[in-house]
């Protein structure tokens, strides 16, 4: 099922309360395999989904930047790491380090990636929906589901699963 993302944030919207209630519940008690299945989901969504057809997590948000995606950045693009941050990082609220703009001034207009190969971890795990330990960011991943529609389509899958 192929979401339309000028709706996706109506949709999440709708599914919030019915999210969260999911997600409390999977907090108290977390089943043994939840991990297993959501990599599941993950891997079956992600089978028809297409990132460069969207790109919003690009569009609209910034990945955290370590200390090592800096250097690395900052390598590829022959930058000093205090040149990269000058030109392109602030610190945010949370005391990380998180792009100036949005959409991503690396991103070009059909979607790929200037610096794909270097891109930060952040955006290399995004949507964090295969990880292990998923149940330690749940709070994270009902953001996710207003942003990525692979993110929603797997959360939805869950509320199926679980409810």
């Amino acid at each position: 099922m192929q979401i339309d993302i000028s709706g996706l944030h109506q949709l999440a919207s709708q599914a919030s309360a019915s999210t969260k209630k999911l997600f409390k519940k999977l907090k108290q008690r977390t089943p043994a395999n939840l991990d297993q299945q959501v990599e599941q989901f993950h891997e079956e969504v992600f089978s028809y989904t297409d990132c460069l057809t969207c790109a919003n997590c690009c569009k609209t948000t910034s990945p955290v930047f370590t200390s090592k995606d800096i250097e690395r950045i900052a390598r590829h693009l022959r930058l000093k790491p205090g040149q990269f941050i000058h030109q392109y990082l602030h610190i945010d609220e949370e005391g990380d380090y998180v792009l100036n703009t949005a959409p991503c001034p690396f991103l070009h207009a059909d979607h790929t990636c200037q610096i794909y190969e270097q891109r930060p971890s952040a955006c290399q795990q995004y949507p964090h929906t295969n990880r292990k330990k998923f149940h330690q960011i749940l709070d994270l991943t009902v953001c996710n589901t207003y942003i990525c529609p692979a993110a929603f389509q797997i959360v939805e899958k869950l509320k199926k699963l679980y409810t």
